[in-house]
Order: C-alpha cells, then sequence, then structure tokens
C-alpha cells in the first residue's frame, strides 16, 4: 500500500470511529486534522469537503461491514446455514462496534432521517443494498427448499432489521442484561414461520 493510501486508510479509519461519537455532522475537516494532527489543508487535499469526507467515512464503514459480516457469511453453505451466519457476524459487528458511539449507520440514521442532501442519499442507498443482500439470500434458501416460497424476501429482510435494531436499542439505551438472548430468540421465531414444513434445520 501506498503512503498515500495508508494515510488516507488511517483518516477514514479514525473518521468512523470520531462519526459514531460526534456525528456525521460533527465530523469536519477541521476536527478531523485537529485530532490526528494533521494539517487542516492536508485533509482538505484528501476530500476537498466536508460533504465528500462524510460520504467516503460512510463507505469505508461499509467496506469494514461487507468483510467482517457479508463476506464470512456466504462462505457458508447456501440457504438457512449462509442466513444463520449472516445474523450471528451482524449482531458480532453490533458488539464488537458498541463503544464508544455504538454501529455508525443506526447512528447516520437517526441523525440523517430528515435531512435531505448527498450524505442522507448515500446512506440510504447503503442501507437499501444492505436489505437487498438479505433479501437475495434468503432466496437462496428458498431455492434450496430451505424456506418456504411463500414468504416475501423483502418482507424477512425489513423484519430481520427490525430484529437488530431491537437488539441495538435493548443492549445500548436500556442495558438489558437479556438483550442478546431476546435477538437470538426473535431471529429463531423468524426462521421457524419461514422454514418449508418439514425442512431440516442445519443453522447449528
Amino acid at each position: 500500500m501506498k503512503k498515500g493510501d495508508a494515510t488516507r486508510t488511517a483518516i477514514l479509519d479514525r473518521g468512523v470511529e470520531l462519526a459514531t461519537q460526534i456525528g456525521l455532522e460533527g465530523l469536519t475537516i477541521g476536527r478531523l486534522a485537529s485530532d490526528l494532527r494533521l494539517s487542516k489543508s492536508g485533509l482538505f487535499a484528501h476530500f476537498r469537503s466536508k460533504e465528500a469526507l462524510q460520504i467516503q467515512v460512510l463507505d469505508a464503514a461499509a467496506e469494514r461491514f461487507v468483510d467482517e459480516v457479508v463476506r464470512p457469511a456466504v462462505r457458508h453453505p447456501r440457504g438457512e446455514p449462509r442466513m444463520a451466519a449472516l445474523f450471528e457476524n451482524w449482531l458480532a459487528w453490533t458488539k464488537t462496534n458498541s463503544e464508544p458511539g455504538g454501529c455508525l449507520f443506526v447512528a447516520a440514521a437517526a441523525e440523517l432521517d430528515d435531512r435531505p442532501g448527498a450524505v442522507r442519499d448515500r446512506l440510504v442507498e447503503l442501507q437499501k443494498g444492505w436489505l437487498d443482500t438479505v433479501a437475495i439470500i434468503f432466496r437462496t434458501g428458498v431455492a434450496e427448499r430451505h424456506f418456504r416460497e411463500d414468504v416475501e424476501p423483502d418482507q424477512f429482510a425489513h423484519d430481520l432489521y427490525a430484529v437488530m435494531l431491537g437488539f441495538h436499542h435493548a443492549s445500548r439505551l436500556l442495558r438489558d442484561p437479556r438483550a442478546e438472548d431476546r435477538a437470538h430468540a426473535a431471529f429463531e421465531r423468524l426462521l421457524s414461520a419461514a422454514r418449508r414444513l418439514g425442512a431440516r434445520r442445519e443453522s447449528g
């Protein structure tokens, strides 16, 4: 990796950390330069604008999410085993990124939901892409005859996302010691409702 690329990666990594603490709106070239003890002009050369910085921080977090959640899951057999791995990886991501500011995507959704602009548009694009990924993996479960054909993949993705948002709320805000158990129970109910009659459980 070239020095310039390594510097950019370090900047974006710190940007992701800061954004979870102070929000994307609080993430500015000046704040990041001060935090990293770099020149503001040097960071400006990399990003050109606050908006570009915020979008690239979102993209950096998304790449990390794919590396930690999606790619390991797709190494599992198609269908329910892959969906189960996806859920466990997603849960691990939420726990690993629980400090100091929580999952950037959850925080950014609350921050940007009523703020039109390019940053919100990019967040929406990333989140829709993630829901599509869940739906695609569900469809492989239908093809493998693990899941019923009459269950809508997009609805399953929506419901699974609701489980994870509930886990985030219960674990971070409510400090519920049973938050993870509740998430597992909710996920199992989703799977049970989606399984074909007589399908053998292969997820664990």
